[in-house]
């Protein structure tokens, strides 16, 4: 009989691939209960359907007062109350582990009853997650670093994205994260034909204002006629008014810029839609820690689809570019910068980068992860 292991998270299972790739390693081992948003029936694993807490102005004002207050246990209740769901759904089921992902169901999986052991997976830095945003700091940011102190000596086990983010983790909580990055299945697919006359520019990602997207428009609007760009963009399950309304602003910005914006693809047929494309673009300021230190799915998913690159100066993707060759690092993050790396290039570079993403597709890949996730549970386990 298979040993049971439940997989937590409070995102949408539609987009959130590095919950799938969890899934795919562990289907085959394990008798897999997954519970999360939006998910799909599946024989690889048990569903629990959770629906995302609307966020009322009482249930904001109460949350605000026991954050002010430092009661960080009641204000997880009212933000994250998915403790009952989970709890009814599994009375009958003993887990030997549960894996957690993101620091707001740690609470909920160390409140289940049973000896299980913890598996959690950081996607982000949590004490510095929104550290940009000043209401974030007021109200989430002693919140976060709470939840850490309390629940990661806890955990058996813990898992992070990139390099930076295992370092300050280990810097300040005394725990050594193993790093796994977002890097999505392998393909065995062909870079698409450059074409002499256009050069397809393409970014696939979360419209959230402070990834600051505007400035890939403003980008296109200083490259000639040779260049397109296509947004293919997710609003947040839990996003505000002010993000819901980004998407609008963004369209309203685009002008005569040869941008198009499209509606998110799923996860599972990003790399299959975006291989038609030339470079993947993603510009992203370091306005918070995670940003500085992002490894994200989108560099992989660009690999994936054997693309070429066109990058700001992110530590470890810039790194990542410069060792394959296969795509261009502006100096800054500014839109002039980027452009600037961009305009010279013709189809001979371009063919160049693609087919240098080819090796890198071979060397990251989720199967070669599935080796690592499935190393870890086993030992945990043993």
């Amino acid at each position: 009989m298979k040993r049971k292991i439940l997989i937590l998270t409070l995102s949408d299972l539609r987009y959130d691939a590095r919950v799938r790739r969890q899934v795919e390693s562990l289907k085959d081992h394990y008798a897999l209960t997954l519970a999360g948003f939006s998910g799909e029936v599946s024989k690889d694993y048990a569903l629990i359907p959770l629906s995302p807490i609307p966020l009322t102005l009482w249930r904001k004002a109460l949350t605000s007062v026991f954050l002010i207050l430092r009661m960080y246990g009641l204000a997880h209740r009212i933000l994250y109350n998915y403790l009952p769901v989970v709890r009814k759904k599994t009375e009958n089921q003993t887990f030997e582990l549960i894996i957690a992902n993101d620091i707001e169901t740690l609470p909920i999986v160390f409140s289940l009853p049973g000896n299980h052991k913890v598996l959690y997976d950081a996607h982000e830095y949590a004490p510095r997650h929104f550290e940009d945003k000043l209401m974030w700091r007021i109200f989430f940011q002693r919140f976060n670093i709470w939840m850490c102190k309390k629940y990661l000596p806890m955990t058996a086990a813990m898992t992070t994205v990139s390099r930076g983010l295992s370092k300050e983790y280990e810097k300040y909580f005394q725990v050594k994260p193993v790093v796994v990055p977002n890097a999505t299945d392998y393909y065995e697919i062909d870079p698409s034909p450059v074409n002499n006359n256009t050069i397809r520019l393409v970014h696939v990602g979360i419209a959230n204002p402070s990834r600051k997207l505007e400035l890939m428009i403003e980008m296109m609007k200083l490259l000639d006629d040779r260049f397109s760009l296509d947004l293919y963009l997710l609003i947040p399950g839990f996003a505000s008014s002010q993000t819901k309304n980004y998407i609008g602003q963004l369209k309203e910005s685009i002008g005569n810029a040869r941008v198009r914006i499209f509606p998110p693809i799923k996860s599972t047929d990003i790399v299959v839609t975006i291989n038609q494309y030339d470079m993947g673009v993603f510009l992203l300021p370091p306005i918070n820690f995670n940003y500085e230190n992002t490894l994200p799915n989108k560099l992989f998913d660009f690999i994936q689809a054997r693309l070429g690159l066109a990058i700001g100066p992110t530590p470890e993707m810039a790194e990542f570019v410069l060792k394959y060759e296969n795509g261009v690092v502006s100096e800054d993050f500014t839109p002039e910068s980027l452009a600037k790396k961009l305009m010279p290039l013709t189809k001979t570079d371009i063919e160049k980068f693609k087919a240098n993403s080819i090796p890198a597709a071979g060397d990251f890949n989720a199967q070669k992860n599935s080796v690592v996730i499935r190393e870890l549970v086993r030992g945990i386990l043993t």
